[in-house]
């Protein structure tokens, strides 16, 4: 029999016994021709490709590619599982993964591993390293700190312009990207400027630096600013980087334009998953395990079905009226639908301008103002086309609205008014609310402003039915 292992990137053939201490090798042989064609191509075809295999699989194709490569996909956000991935691969090969990747990156690894795995790695790297990553960790999550990036170029201010070029070229290999230079004090290290690396480039070599920079303060971050902040500067300045500074003006590290930009797609993630009415999640759909869905969405399910029960009890109150004037009954369905919808429209309109600073908590008079007059004309517009229904279905004998039916299409019509207006008042100052407690206003979600709007939309349907058709058909 022959024992020779078959060689990296050929098939193991179907019929031969693998031991099952034997399992990782096993699958490298089976993955060998995947690693293949993870060496080539783009990487974020390799990162696609692995996102599509289970992790013990994925590891066993990654195992086989050179360090360099693997670098490169672990680096992409857009892989899904890359601590499950590490935690099936050797510790000292992953060890070294961790040591050659961005600062950044690494301790988004280690958020996601478990003990006793994330001890053991964090043992394995270099004192800097590990250093740079207990640092990063100690800041809150969805802060500028949480996402910054240790490895960035500074130079003190004595510096010739030659002789920054000449640096850049030496540790270029060690930084994450290089979009400007951060120029400090040679004592102090505070920082003085920041020169963008195309004014470095067509600067006289023998100028000072500083000469370089643009005569104005460098604009900066704090650590614990809030993720969604940096953006709004990185938007309002067209800005590439970010230094984030301590309250001595010293550089900790800066925030990139792809760090920015991986953030606000999670942000914008958990914000749509709220205001669908769940809890946030940050894992791809098909990911999320069958318990884990259930918890997610049994929570505001369950809250929103108690919510609803306000809806049944209103109408209880009601129970002599409806029982009256039956044809009231028909028209519920729309009256709620139509409260809902406003007070949805306003509230997606207003977690928006907030999340992007186009308003703030003290605006809430002027947007009060603003809804007030939308709501009544929205209101108005709805409350004509259903008394046209009303009228249109009556005379064209489709339905017999009874004896009565021009107040029955007044009162739909004044109803709609009401109740379209409360919407939108409701739906545009929940958001503000929520932030003033302490919430995020995504959890003003679209179910649970429908639902609020619903109850209080049949108090004022049947308000109005009372005093329009008191001595009629009430």
């Amino acid at each position: 029999m022959d024992n020779t292992p078959p060689v990296p990137g050929t098939q193991l053939p179907a019929d031969a016994a693998v031991p099952p201490a034997n399992e990782f090798l096993a699958a490298q042989l089976r993955q060998g021709h995947v690693a293949a064609q993870l060496r080539q191509g783009h990487v974020a075809d390799a990162v696609e490709r692995l996102n599509a295999l289970p992790p013990p699989e994925g590891a066993a194709a990654l195992a086989q590619l050179p360090e360099e490569r693997v670098v490169e996909i672990l680096d992409k956000p857009e892989l899904d599982e890359p601590a499950a991935l590490l935690s099936f691969l050797p510790s000292d090969r992953a060890a070294a993964l961790l040591e050659a990747m961005s600062a950044d990156r690494t301790a988004d690894l280690f958020r996601d591993l478990d003990e006793p795995q994330r001890a053991e790695l964090l043992s394995r790297l270099s004192v800097e390293t590990a250093l740079a990553v207990q640092r990063l960790l100690s800041y809150p999550p969805n802060t500028a700190g949480s996402i910054m990036t240790t490895e960035f170029v500074t130079v003190p201010e004595n510096r010739t312009v030659a002789q920054v070029l000449q640096y850049i070229r030496a540790v270029e290999p060690t930084r994450e990207t290089v979009y400007a230079v951060y120029v400090v004090d040679g004592e102090t290290r505070a920082l003085l400027r920041a020169v963008a690396l195309r004014r470095l480039i067509t600067a006289e070599p023998d100028a000072p630096v500083l000469s370089a920079a643009r005569d104005a303060e460098p604009i900066t971050v704090s650590p614990t600013a809030n993720r969604e902040e940096v953006a709004r500067l990185f938007r309002r300045h067209d800005l590439l980087a970010v230094p984030v500074v301590d309250d001595a003006q010293r550089v900790l590290g800066i925030v990139t334009v792809d760090d920015v930009l991986d953030a606000i797609v999670e942000e914008g993630t958990e914000d749509v998953h709220r205001f669908g009415g769940m809890e946030a999640s940050d894992e791809p759909y098909m990911q999320i395990g069958f318990a884990a869905m259930i918890r997610k969405r049994a929570g505001w399910l369950c809250a929103l079905f108690l919510s609803e029960m306000l809806t049944a009890s209103a109408m209880q109150h009601f129970e002599d009226e409806l029982e009256r004037a039956v044809v009231l009954t028909l028209f519920i369905p729309l009256i709620m639908s139509s409260g809902g919808n406003s007070g949805s429209q306003a509230t997606s309109l207003l977690i928006r301008a907030l999340a992007l600073g186009q308003i703030r908590l003290g605006d809430w008079w002027r947007v009060a103002a603003r809804e007030l007059p939308t709501g009544l004309t929205l209101g108005a517009l709805l409350g004509v086309i259903g008394i046209l229904r009303i009228v249109v279905w009556q005379s064209a004998g489709f339905y017999d609205y009874g004896e009565h039916w021009p107040l029955v299409a007044l009162t739909v019509g004044l109803a709609l008014v009401g109740i379209v207006t409360f919407g939108s008042l409701a739906g545009s100052m929940l958001p503000f609310l929520l932030k003033r407690i302490g919430f995020d206003p995504a959890s003003a979600s679209a179910p649970f402003v429908a639902t609020l709007v619903d109850v209080s939309g049949l108090v004022i349907y049947f308000s109005v039915a009372l005093l329009i058709l008191r001595g009629t058909l009430l």
